[in-house]
């Protein structure tokens, strides 16, 4: 008898395309105000694709968003998703510091809770901007505020992000502190490679990409977790000619392609909420935590 097919956990980071950190030094924080709103459309599709295929996923969204709307937010918790903390203002968390990430995650969980009316007890870092050398107090700050897991670490070498350090699977970086659950790599041929989602999918073969999550899933035996964002399924959005011509090709290649691919990857794999797949790690982890205290 074969073994059952693993279930891998669906996330949407819901933040505005004028939000990314590749564009952070072209459009001032205090400029954001001021731009076309495109994420309420973009979500809708991505719902809409959602319940189709009948999953279930996580969205991981911006207090900041939420405060704008708030009906959106609704409709996601309304179809059975998770809502999850993305924070409030996408700040890198190793630039704010403890004090200012306490009051970002405290805004953030108060705004999604008020709005959807569930606990938020997931949280994902911007542009995976925590890691054990960085923010090593960043787990606990997140236990003391009520969250009960971490999916914020990208185990490897980027030049925006990553901890190479980190471990591969889900731990506890800080005993008091909530339980990691790092994006999805692989190693191959002498390199750990990412198999998460975001430009990564993009910008791969899709064979490739999905080659290399069946052998998580099928040699390795464990779920991985795929990540995406409403603006990369939006190739109408504005262009930024002033930006760097890297963080051009990375944000808007393939855009045009991306709902397909999803709609493809969904068909592909089996899906979840974070809090569902990840159910038995998150638990322990919390019931370890309660024993210590």
């Amino acid at each position: 008898m074969s073994e059952p097919a693993i279930r891998n956990a669906m996330s949407v980071d819901v933040e505005e395309w004028f939000q990314v950190q590749a564009f952070a030094d072209h459009i001032p924080r205090d400029r954001w105000g001021g731009f076309d709103t495109r994420v309420e459309a973009s979500t809708d599709r991505i719902l809409a694709r959602f319940a189709e295929a009948g999953v279930c996923a996580t969205f991981f969204t911006l207090g900041w968003v939420a405060q704008r709307h708030p009906a959106l937010v609704r409709r996601i918790a309304a179809a059975g998703h998770e809502i999850a903390s993305h924070g409030h203002g996408h700040e890198l968390v190793h630039r704010i510091g403890a004090e200012s990430f306490r009051a970002d995650i405290r805004r953030a969980k108060h705004i999604l809770e008020d709005t959807a009316g569930v606990a938020v007890r997931g949280y994902r870092a911007p542009t995976f901007s925590v890691g054990p050398a960085i923010t090593p107090w960043a787990h606990r700050i997140l236990a003391e505020e009520g969250h009960a897991y971490s999916s914020s670490v990208f185990p490897l070498r980027h030049d925006l992000y990553g901890a190479p350090e980190a471990p591969t699977t889900p731990h506890r970086p800080d005993p008091e502190g909530v339980v990691e659950l790092p994006m999805t790599t692989l190693d191959a041929l002498g390199r750990r490679l990412p198999c998460s989602g975001g430009g990564w999918f993009r910008l791969a073969p899709y064979a490739l990409f999905r080659a290399a999550l069946r052998r998580v899933n099928g040699a390795e035996r464990r779920a991985g977790i795929f990540y995406f964002h409403p603006w990369e399924i939006d190739p109408g959005q504005p262009r930024l000619p002033g930006a760097p011509a890297r963080a051009r090709f990375r944000h808007y290649t393939r855009q045009a392609s991306m709902e397909r691919r999803i709609a493809r990857l969904l068909r592909d794999f089996a899906w979840g909420r974070v809090d569902e797949v990840f159910a038995s790690a998150i638990g322990d982890a919390q019931a370890q935590h309660a024993v210590a205290a």
